[in-house]
């Protein structure tokens, strides 16, 4: 590690994280659309002049273990100070094509030219064109049909907006007013993170800040080593299956074996399956974030989250695999819900190796509904909490996001606001998390019904198989979904007509540990909640 000082370090660390952060605030307070400003669906993050992730905001797991992807797609180019550069490529260093990401070099212009660092945002946009509102078609055959697809281009040149390209984009999608503002908040995202890290160079020198990159990277590599290397060495496997593609309902294996050898961690997926026909496929960098994660949350989640974290991990994935899928792969689900499943193939198998550091399996999805108007005047997009696991020492958490990603809900005054939609529930869902010393948390019931005719699409999981509890724990609930009563598949996409009710409930945690050990004042408190569906929000005919 370099020779800088414990209080220097964390000083210096603690500055890169708010320029990240701040990044973070400005892109939320200047975005327009719900799914940016009140579900805070984005991420940023601040990278060295060689493509190493330094620090991130605490935003979205999915978008930030495959940042790093999209910065040496850009590298690849030879950026230039005073561009930014847009993409969402799945097969070019994005995820999937909603998530739009931007990448600007930042100079100290007193300094000459040379690039100092990377300013780097991502968020997720309502609706990037292709063949339904929304962008989240459940039976895409290929990405094709998806949205537009940007490789890394120009979307600023010399400090200018390149009109060519911005006009491009906004003629390919719906509601290009909504896609205009929160393009321009994620330049002024990227836009803050140049100035902070200026002000920064201007505060120690740019000799000091270059050093202080080193010795973040050096300082999170050495506490991730030290705690893979208090793991038992050894191989550990674990299997699990998604509940179809979106073209059929076939199960579809995940499977990793996670090898421990000293200091080094390798999770290999042989044996998962190959690309499908269906949407569910998952560019690599996905993969790779879905193992960082999961590997951060069994070492110390104090460790700074950066490339340093990542460097004693290997991750290997077979070409045209799911997880690694050749073009032009549909992938729109891949990012969302295959991320999840492989987040719970790499916990099962961890749990072989440090069980009490492995919660009971939380929902494993993210219970995707996207609702939009043909004529493109509106697309609303959201993710729907469940149950978190039970954990060895702990209750699961009711009604949260997990796994691979973080965002919130969006507040029912905002979402009928935006949107011609009346929520008419959203409640937890009693007793849908497993019993256990610890219980699973509740999965969350969530309806809503529209004010005009409308395509809905479903990107959900757990619908089937339930997720499993943990050291006899039991399992959590299944969630279902319902259009008008009637329950559609896990992954549909329907055109409703005006007054259509869709009814997403979502599954529960999985239990940990054996109920009868459960304290009895515990079982009170779950007998009494069992009678009062906490947070119910009911309405009648009318919206009163």
């Amino acid at each position: 590690m370099t020779g800088m000082d414990a209080v220097t370090l964390e000083i210096f660390r603690n500055q890169l994280e708010g320029i990240a952060d701040e990044m973070g605030q400005v892109l939320v307070a200047s975005a327009y659309s719900p799914n940016i400003k009140e579900r805070r669906d984005c991420s940023t993050a601040l990278f060295d002049a060689d493509g190493r992730l330094v620090a991130q905001a605490e935003h979205i797991p999915v978008h930030l273990g495959a940042m790093p992807a999209a910065v040496d797609a850009v590298l690849a180019r030879d950026p230039e100070p005073g561009e930014v550069w847009v993409l969402n490529d799945p097969f070019a260093g994005g995820t999937h094509l909603p998530d739009v990401t931007m990448v600007s070099p930042l100079v100290v212009e007193s300094e000459g030219r040379e690039v100092l660092g990377y300013a780097v945002s991502r968020a997720h946009h309502a609706d990037v064109g292709g063949g339904t509102p929304g962008s989240m078609p459940a039976g895409a055959r290929s990405v094709y049909e998806e949205g537009l697809r940007l490789p890394p281009v120009r979307l600023k040149r010399d400090g200018d907006l390149n009109r060519d390209v911005f006009d491009l984009l906004l003629a390919n999608v719906r509601d290009p007013d909504e896609r205009r503002a929160d393009v321009r908040a994620q330049l002024a995202a990227n836009d803050r993170g140049g100035t902070r890290l200026r002000e920064l160079v201007a505060e120690r020198g740019r000799e000091a800040v270059e050093d202080g990159f080193d010795a973040v990277l050096d300082y999170s590599r050495d506490r991730t080593r030290a705690e893979l290397g208090a793991f038992p060495d050894g191989e550990y496997r674990a299997r699990d299956v998604l509940e179809g593609d979106g073209i059929t309902d076939d199960e579809v294996p995940i499977e990793a074996t996670v090898s421990v050898a000293g200091e080094r961690c390798t999770v290999d997926f042989a044996g998962t399956a190959a690309q499908v026909d269906g949407n569910v496929n998952a560019p690599r960098a996905v993969a790779n974030s879905a193992v960082y994660f999961a590997l951060r949350c069994v070492t110390d989640p104090d460790i700074p989250p950066n490339q340093g974290c990542y460097d004693p991990i290997e991750v290997r994935v077979p070409q045209g695999s799911l997880l690694d899928p050749k073009p032009p792969a549909a992938v729109v689900g891949g990012n969302v819900e295959t991320s999840q499943r492989v987040t719970d193939v790499v916990f099962e198998a961890l749990a072989e190796a440090v069980p009490d550091r492995v919660p009971a399996q939380g929902q494993g999805t993210m219970n995707n509904l996207t609702v939009g108007a043909g004529d493109g005047s509106f697309s609303y997009y959201e993710t729907i909490g469940g149950g978190f696991g039970g954990r060895a020492s702990a209750d699961g958490m009711d009604g949260v996001q997990v796994g691979m990603t973080n965002t919130l809900n969006t507040p029912v005054e905002s979402l009928e606001l935006a949107y011609p939609l009346r929520v008419d529930r959203y409640a937890f869902r009693p007793d849908s998390g497993g019993e256990g010393e610890f219980r699973g948390g509740l999965g969350l019931e969530r309806a809503v019904t529209l004010a005009v005719p409308a395509t809905v699409s479903l990107l959900t999981e757990r619908r089937r198989i339930a997720p499993r509890g943990r050291a006899g724990g039991g399992d959590g609930a299944t969630g279902e979904n319902l259009v008008d009563e009637e329950v559609v598949p896990a992954k549909t996409t329907v055109e409703v007509d005006a007054g259509t009710t869709v009814v997403v409930r979502t599954p529960g945690g999985g239990g940990y540990g054996d109920p009868a050990d459960r304290d009895p004042a515990a079982v009170e408190r779950d007998r009494a909640d069992g009678n009062v569906e906490v947070g119910t929000e009911e309405r009648d005919e009318d919206g009163d």
